[in-house]
């Protein structure tokens, strides 16, 4: 299995992805520009991951 999942993707220039890590639960949000990209995870109106269960 693998670790992380990829379950949104939109944009083909300036990508916007959000993966799962399937052993946590935690959402990470992927965007990428040209050189640029970043991976953080998604936090919810709180401030706080992300996480399903």
């Amino acid at each position: 299995m693998e670790r992380f999942k990829k379950i949104y993707e939109q944009g083909v220039v300036d990508v916007m992805e959000i993966w799962v890590d399937t052993e946590t639960g935690v959402h990470y949000v992927f965007h990428r520009n040209g050189n640029a990209a970043g991976f953080t995870p998604l936090l919810d109106k709180d401030g706080k991951p992300v996480v399903t269960p």
